[in-house]
């Protein structure tokens, strides 16, 4: 079995498994998510390899963190090598996120890698009330936009905002930029 084909599965066993711990059905949680219901279906089958912003948007209405939706087994401590680190988003020029680490705590948290070559960007829908990013850039000059407003973010420097509304990330130099990024979201109410 392929490193991808046991995402699927575990995907497929942990949405089965969340979505009937809090009692939604698959109407319920696909209103909540804003993901079709086919596609929810398709995912709990493992018969699909959903797009990273579908799985944060289930993750979000959920109340939990991608790394617990795609995790295997719980562990007391969890060791994450750089090999098992995992690469949900690239595009062919080199761009990437990896979760690094992720955790419930209270509620979900995250620890991510990225990559985001020249001219390239990722848009990141609103996430629950109450979600915090925190980046900080080791490489390049990050252009951050937070609902309307754009800030640059040049290496060495970190950042920390809510992101309960729509923001992206872009790199408009000529060098990659490298960031490591935090993201706490509030647990379920």
């Amino acid at each position: 079995m392929t490193d991808l084909d046991q995402l699927t599965q575990a995907l497929a066993h942990n949405l089965k498994r969340l979505r009937t711990e809090r009692g939604f059905t698959l109407e319920a949680l696909a209103t909540r998510a804003g993901v079709s219901r086919g596609m929810l279906i398709q995912i709990e089958q493992a018969r699909t390899n959903p797009s990273v912003g579908t799985v944060v948007k289930i993750g979000d209405a959920l109340g939990v963190s991608v790394q617990t939706l795609l995790k295997e087994r719980d562990l007391t401590v969890r060791l994450v090598h750089a090999d098992q680190a995992v690469r949900l988003w690239s595009t062919e020029a080199g761009s990437h996120s990896i979760l690094l680490a992720g955790t419930e705590a209270p509620g979900p948290l995250e620890l991510w890698q990225w990559r985001l070559m020249p001219g390239e960007g990722s848009d990141s829908d609103a996430h629950p009330v109450g979600t915090t990013e925190l980046i900080h850039v080791t490489d390049g000059v990050l252009t951050l936009v937070v609902g309307d407003n754009e800030h640059q973010v040049p290496a060495g420097t970190s950042a920390t905002f809510p992101s309960h509304v729509a923001h992206s990330y872009r790199n408009n130099g000529s060098e990659p930029v490298e960031m490591t990024m935090a993201v706490s979201v509030p647990p379920p109410r």
